[in-house]
């Protein structure tokens, strides 16, 4: 089983994955992880991948154009897994 992962911190990707019941499936080969990093595919010279919200206010924001191309890159690697995207504006997993 494969596993896609976009992060902007892979290497706490990899550590977390070393541990426990994943890192037993993880070393007999029964699943295996890809860790995507957003800021690979960003266009600033300083690998920039956040920005400020529009209209002001406090937080930062993820930029669309790395992700998107995070994800298509993830899609065409494993082409017809599904996206899982986790947001608080999401449903509720059950």
């Amino acid at each position: 089983m494969r596993f896609d992962v976009l992060t902007i911190f892979p290497g706490l990707i990899h550590g977390y994955l070393q541990e426990g019941i994943v890192g037993r499936a993880l070393s007999r080969g029964l699943i295996e992880v890809h860790t995507w990093n957003p800021r690979d595919f960003s266009d600033s010279a300083y690998r920039r991948v956040d920005d400020r919200p529009f209209g002001g206010g406090p937080g930062m924001l993820m930029m669309a154009p790395p992700l998107l191309a995070a994800i298509a890159a993830a899609r065409q690697a494993n082409s017809g897994a599904p996206v899982i995207y986790l947001s608080p504006q999401g449903q509720r997993l059950q």
